[in-house]
């Protein structure tokens, strides 16, 4: 009853809020009045906040430009928990460019949307990323290609990996820094999660959208955390699968680091070993 209650309003919450910050949005894309990286990280952070998600960052985006993002990936809501950090653009498969509202969003933030299964295509879709970190946009890039279950990480793919050497060897840009980020699900309800509370954070790709959407709505109070780590920078001659290997190094000890000690965790551990401050009289 409560669960059923606190999702009718969430939902009426976005339907209030979202059509006219879509429509500033589409203002902005397309007449450049203002920056369209303003309005992003404020929705995405309306939406951490109605699905009931606590967002906790450790360190930050580096000001470096051009700058690729590497990235684990736990489930859909990873956009909205990457978007609240800083204005940044995303990597999508090219089916979600044809989700109802899905697409149109994702449209609005400008995604770069790519056909992973189409190999021939990889050159022309590494060519459009290129051509954003050009231009000075903060590109992430969730390198499994695929979301996993929360608990463990998938290889990461290579190929887009190639926007860095099409930027660097086309003289486009010096180097590029491309930035270790993990994304780590760590508590239900202020409870540290286990195995299985992660994969019910999580959201495997072929599995239907509604129902975890809905399981959020209804349950909310989950604390995720953002690692950003030091990049890695990609100069003219960098070997792309070497350079993309060390950046999974990377993410892969941010992410098991958080999921062993979570930064909620050790805040707390912190807060109860300092002494107590002495009363004013």
């Amino acid at each position: 009853m409560i669960g059923g209650l606190r999702a009718t309003v969430a939902l009426t919450g976005v339907a209030v809020v979202t059509p006219p910050m879509m429509l500033a949005q589409w203002v902005a894309v397309r007449t450049g009045l203002f920056s369209d990286r303003v309005l992003p990280p404020i929705w995405h952070r309306f939406i951490l906040k109605v699905l009931g998600i606590r967002l906790h960052v450790v360190g930050e985006i580096v000001r470096d430009r051009p700058l690729l993002i590497a990235s684990n990936h736990v489930s859909w809501t990873d956009i909205m928990v990457a978007g609240a950090t800083a204005p940044v653009n995303f990597i999508a498969k090219s089916e979600i460019s044809r989700w109802p509202l899905g697409g149109t969003l994702a449209r609005l933030q400008r995604t770069v949307f790519v056909e992973r299964d189409r190999r021939r295509a990889s050159g022309d879709q590494a060519g459009e990323v290129a051509e954003r970190l050009v231009a000075g946009d903060a590109i992430v890039l969730f390198a499994e290609g695929t979301t996993g279950d929360g608990n463990l990480m998938l290889p990461f793919k290579t190929t887009l990996f190639g926007a860095a050497s099409m930027t660097v060897d086309a003289g486009r840009a010096g180097s590029v820094a491309i930035q270790p980020m993990a994304i780590v699900y760590t508590r239900f309800h202020g409870m540290p999660m286990n195995r299985q509370g992660r994969m019910r954070a999580s959201w495997i790709g072929d599995s239907a959208l509604v129902p975890h959407l809905m399981g959020l709505l209804k349950e909310g109070a989950v604390d995720v955390e953002v690692h950003f780590g030091e990049p890695v920078e990609y100069h003219p001659g960098s070997s792309r699968k070497q350079v993309a290997q060390e950046i999974e190094r990377r993410v892969r000890e941010l992410f098991v680091s958080a999921q062993r000690q979570p930064q909620v965790a050790r805040q707390s551990r912190r807060a109860r070993a300092l002494p107590s401050r002495p009363e004013r009289h």
